[in-house]
């Protein structure tokens, strides 16, 4: 514990500061609890990511697979390409991240009427997935940058209540302990010099 003086001053900056922590915990507290909800909700979003992009792959591969047309599914892995991503930013519980909002994509140019049925289903699956996976690397990015803050907000959480607190108290403890005692003793020497001068006199 480090070394404070035994003032009455001492008293009032450690109060002071006593009654600061005690104000700051409970918004802490509630940003932690904010944060937990939040990484929840990003890792519920991350499932419902996943399972959608696995739900269009089993339909673009059933498609394939009912055609079996080898040379359409080869035109097709090279027909849609990403442009740009573009995204927002959101502030979730005081943290800055990022979320999908849409891309772009240039399509390359093909004969619908020379291709299957299903190619141009094909094609918008195939830009749905691309989306899907992009949006799902921002939303493990938000449950990244959200679970670094928890971290940071624990970190002080945890200073305040097993530190900061406990020590304010026992700093204190200590100075009125002290003060209490030069009270006393400057009582009890006030007698002593009070019977010497009786002491004296009376001779």
């Amino acid at each position: 514990m480090a070394k404070i003086k035994l003032t009455k001053t001492e008293m009032k900056a450690q109060q002071d500061a006593l009654k600061q922590f005690q104000r700051f915990l409970p918004t802490l507290q509630l940003k932690k609890q904010q944060l937990q909800m939040e990484i929840r909700g990003s890792l519920d979003r991350l499932e419902t990511n996943e399972a959608e992009y696995k739900r269009v792959l089993d339909e673009l591969q059933s498609w394939i697979a009912l055609f079996g047309d080898d040379a359409a599914a080869e035109r097709l892995a090279g027909i849609v390409q990403l442009v740009k991503v573009i995204s927002e930013m959101w502030n979730i519980a005081g943290v800055e991240v990022p979320a999908f909002k849409d891309a772009e994509f240039k399509i390359a140019d093909f004969d619908l009427y020379a291709e299957e049925p299903w190619f141009e289903d094909a094609v918008a699956a195939i830009r749905e997935l691309i989306m899907l996976i992009e949006s799902g690397k921002l939303i493990k990015e938000q449950h990244r940058l959200l679970h670094q803050e928890l971290m940071t907000t624990t970190q002080r959480v945890n200073l305040f209540e097993k530190v900061k607190i406990p020590e304010a108290r026992e700093n204190i403890r200590r100075i009125r302990i002290y003060l209490s005692d030069m009270d006393t003793s400057s009582v009890a020497r006030s007698k002593i010099a009070k019977k010497k001068s009786q002491e004296v006199n009376a001779a």
